[in-house]
């Protein structure tokens, strides 16, 4: 009697210390230095031997999840399945922890994980640069949630170098409702309309400051270019950012797109500090403790449960 073995990814969340970005490009789209840190908020994905392909997801906000086809974890699965001529037929389930339309890539992270786990499920031992290539093709920021730790993004953030990055601490807050990322880059357009916008690079002391683990060298250099469009489109944040560095965060910002905001303190005894001080202000509706470097997409296991 056939098994049906089932593989389990956890998958981090990322918060960019510095997202500079360039005009819009013909295609569209912006180029990027994106320096990301991923955090010790995940995901998990699940995939399972099916008869066809399908995504449920459960935790907070999973309702908001989509769970068709364009679900990235479901793509990621139809692509990796058509490149080695196989069925993409599997149970996709995402233990959602990561905040949704939240400018942490969860939705990117549940494509890292979901591809992951279907290579590992289907024995297919897809090389790295493969996998890379197809988080490439799944979005900008999905290579990213494979590799995990601290890294540069060029590009659309898709090609990355790996950074030397310290352990620092982060208070996230989550708003109510998300942001669309296009939006956002559209208002950063409108925003920046008639303005002559540099090409975006790393900043030299950033990097610097990400390597020494010094989290005041670092509040001194984060820096959000698409912040002033996230304000735009949802005021209120300012409200959350106000009542974060009132409770001693030594810095804020969006997070990439938001609306989820990040606040870095100076270690874990401030950040259950400052989280309480949000979620006291009502300018938020929850709160998330976190720190990073943390590791990218990671196997957890594989079951096969009684037959």
């Amino acid at each position: 009697m056939s098994r049906k073995k089932s593989v389990t990814v956890r998958v981090p969340a990322k918060v960019n210390v510095q997202l500079a970005v360039g005009a819009a490009r013909p295609d569209g789209f912006h180029d990027l230095a994106n320096v990301f840190l991923a955090v010790s908020l995940y995901d998990e994905v699940t995939v399972t031997a099916a008869e066809t392909l399908t995504v449920t997801c459960a935790g907070p906000d999973a309702d908001q999840v989509p769970l068709d086809r364009t679900n990235l974890a479901a793509r990621a699965a139809e692509i990796l399945a058509a490149r080695n001529g196989r069925s993409d037929a599997v149970h996709i389930h995402i233990a959602k922890n990561i905040p949704v339309a939240g400018g942490m890539a969860g939705g990117s992270a549940d494509g890292a994980g979901a591809l992951l786990a279907c290579d590992a499920l289907w024995g297919l031992d897809t090389p790295r640069a493969q996998l890379l290539e197809i988080c490439a093709e799944l979005g900008s920021d999905v290579p990213f949630s494979l590799v995990g730790g601290a890294a540069l993004g060029t590009g659309r953030g898709e090609f990355l170098t790996p950074v030397e990055a310290g352990t620092f601490h982060w208070v996230f807050a989550v708003a109510d409702g998300g942001l669309s990322t296009p939006a956002v880059f559209r208002e950063f357009d409108r925003l920046a309309e008639g303005r002559s916008i540099p090409a975006p690079e790393a900043s030299p002391a950033l990097l610097a400051a990400l390597a020494s683990g010094d989290p005041a060298a670092l509040a001194a250099t984060l820096a959000n270019d698409l912040q002033p469009a996230a304000l735009s489109l949802r005021p209120q944040l300012a409200a959350t950012l106000e009542a974060g560095t009132s409770a001693g965060a030594l810095a804020t910002l969006v997070s990439g797109s938001g609306p989820t905001t990040a606040f870095l303190v100076r270690d874990e005894e401030s950040a259950l500090k400052v989280a309480a001080a949000l979620e006291a202000s009502g300018t938020c509706r929850t709160t998330r403790t976190a720190s990073g470097p943390a590791p990218g997409a990671t196997v957890l296991g594989a079951t096969v449960p009684g037959s």
